[in-house]
Order: C-alpha cells, then structure tokens, then sequence
C-alpha cells in the first residue's frame, strides 16, 4: 500500500491506495486520508483495515472446485450416476415441472400451493394470491420449456436470458446482473453473516470463469458433477439482486439434460439439507452434500412419477 497525493480543486489531498490485479485487470482500491498530514497516521491505519476488508471480499468466490478430481473420484461419481432411478424417456415434463415450479418457487418464499401451481399451469386458473408469485409460477414453466429446446449448456447470455423468461412480469431488473452499489450480505436471525455474494464489479468475470471451468471439464466430469458445481458456484456470484435461487435450479438441469440425465427437483422440504449442501460448497468447495442430495431427490421423483401414472390408469 503506499500514500497518493492528488490535487483537486486547488487542494491537495491524501489517500492510502493499493492495486490488486486478477488476471488482465487490475483493481484499485483507495482511502480518503484527508488534507491534514498531522493526523496522517491514525487514520492511515484505519484505512489498511478498509482495504484489506475489501480485498477480502474480492477473494470470497474462489475458483470453482480449486482443484482436479481424481480418476478413482470421476469412477466412484459415474457409478453413482448409473444409480439414478430414472431416465429423460420415462420423464413425464408436464408433471415434472409442475413438482419443479411448485418447489423451487416455495423454496424462495412463494406462497402458492401444489394445487395451486397445478391449475395455474393446467387450467390457467388462477387462486386468489400474490400476481408476483402467479406470474413467476407461469415463469419457471416457460424456462423449463426454453432450455429444454435450446442447445447452449451454459453462457452469459443463457443465464440472463432464463432470469428474464422467470421474472419478465415480476421483476423491473429482469435478466440483467446486480448494478453498481448493489451488494449481497445474507444475515441470519442474529444479524451474522451467513453469505456474501461477489461483489457486483466482479460478477462477469467471475461468470466468464465459471463458462470457462465448464467449457474445459465438461468432457472430463459426469454431469452430477458438472451440474453441482456450476449451481453451487452460481449461487456463490449470486450475480442478480433477487432470483437467483431458481435461475441456479434451472441451470443445473440445463446441464443435466444436456448430458442425457434427467432433471432434479429439489423439495421445498428438504431446503434445510439444500442450504447445508450449499455451505459445505461455499466453505470448503466440497460437493459431496449436494451429490447426495441430488441422489435423495432423484428417489422421491421416482416415486412421484410412479405414483402419477397409477393415478392415470
């Protein structure tokens, strides 16, 4: 860090200023110190604090996993995925997606019930209840349908596309990223921090990176992998103001439906064990918890696919 004096309006003036370079570009980070050389020194180390909190911040959002897979870890994971009790042709789409809208919208405080969702999507009935959450119900169902005819796996443009299908009738920032000033700090009830998203000057490059880390190892890595991590790594940027749960939900079956496994469905029930399984990621790059988790969803589908066929007979 070193003291920069700059003149403006007439006036000189000092700042504690320190670059931090991530790839070709370089931040800059800067401390007003003031005019006053005599108290140079106190405010000086209160401004280092400043900067190296903010540093901080920067380095949150690491690189997606840190490091390679194994041989014997992509075998033991492709032998899991050989377990998934159901396969894209026995997929019935019209029941998955009223299961998938129904959760992944109570997930993030929808107030919509099953029933609900389903004469939405089947009948265009609507309930007497929130036009927002209504609106993100017919959302979800269109993105589904989109990714489903669309050929990209994953790209900036695909992400921003689906966060504009979920909440063009809801949201007035739909389909673009967090803008200057907008930052993400999730608290929980005793006002700790539980998230920090990236911060929103990082946000493309930090997407960018993660297109790249999928574009390299999506040849090398099952799609169980593939699909947690780039969720997982999305919800870290957390790159939108709002929405980003069930953009990162859709996009992980994106990339499952691309590779010739079937979507999941992550049960508004089991939401404390997705957010346990997101931690684990966040903290120590582990994926293990939302491999699991996958595996225990991809069972209660199978069984609601059962049970949805009988119901027909």
């Amino acid at each position: 860090m070193h003291i920069e004096k700059r003149r403006i309006g007439g006036k000189v003036k000092y700042y504690l200023a320190h670059s931090y370079r991530e790839g070709s570009k370089v931040h800059k980070f800067r401390k007003y110190l003031g005019q006053d050389t005599s108290k140079m020194t106190e405010r000086k180390a209160i401004a280092e604090k400043l900067i190296l909190e903010e540093i901080h911040k920067y380095r949150i959002i690491k690189d997606p996993l840190r490091f390679e897979l194994t041989q014997k870890e992509v075998q033991d994971i492709q032998a899991v995925q050989k377990e998934i009790p159901i396969r894209i042709s026995h997929l019935s789409w019209k029941v998955f997606s009223e299961l998938f809208t129904y959760n992944t919208n109570a997930i993030e405080g929808s107030r919509l019930d099953q029933k609900e969702v389903k004469d939405i999507l089947e009948k265009d009935k609507w309930p007497d209840k929130s036009k927002e959450d209504i609106a993100e119900a017919y959302g979800v169902d269109e993105a589904l349908r989109f990714i489903r005819s669309n050929p990209t796996h994953i790209s900036v443009k695909l992400v921003q596309k689906i966060h504009k299908i979920v909440f063009k009738n809801s949201k007035p920032f739909a389909g673009r990223f967090r803008k200057k000033g907008e930052e993400v700090c999730v608290m929980d009830g005793r006002r700790n921090i539980v998230h920090e998203g990236a911060p929103q000057a990082r946000i493309r490059h930090l997407m960018n990176e993660l297109v790249g880390w999928y574009e390299d190892k999506k040849s090398r890595y099952p799609a169980l992998v593939l699909a947690a991590v780039v969720h997982n790594q999305f919800e870290n940027i957390h790159p939108f103001a709002d929405g980003n749960g069930r953009v990162g939900r859709i996009l992980l079956n994106n990339i499952l439906i691309k590779h010739g496994v079937a979507p999941v469905n992550i049960g508004f029930k089991n939401r404390a064990e997705y957010y346990a399984a997101l931690k684990a990621y966040e903290l120590d790059k582990d994926i293990k918890p939302t491999i699991k988790l996958f595996m225990k969803e991809y069972t209660n589908l199978h069984k609601k696919m059962k049970d949805s066929k009988r119901r027909k007979m």
